[in-house]
């Protein structure tokens, strides 16, 4: 299995699950890309570039919601 830290905690991926790309991972995790900021091995990443991010196993991705109200 192939595994990503995602927020400190280990996630694990079967065979053929594993996204390509930090959009694809927020697919998979029901997130609207808009609504987060993304780190992906301690670099930012513009929310444009999300679909040209590359994953790979070992990974570390920090993700930040911002959510309405106050």
């Amino acid at each position: 299995m192939d595994v990503l830290k995602i927020n400190g905690k280990e996630k694990e991926f079967t065979a053929g699950q594993f996204p390509a790309t930090l959009a694809e991972l927020l697919e998979q995790l029901g997130v609207e890309a808009a609504t987060v900021v993304a780190e992906v091995d301690g670099d930012i990443v513009e929310r444009e570039n999300f679909a040209r991010t590359r994953l790979a196993p070992g990974g570390s991705i920090e993700l930040v919601r911002f959510v309405p109200g106050g």
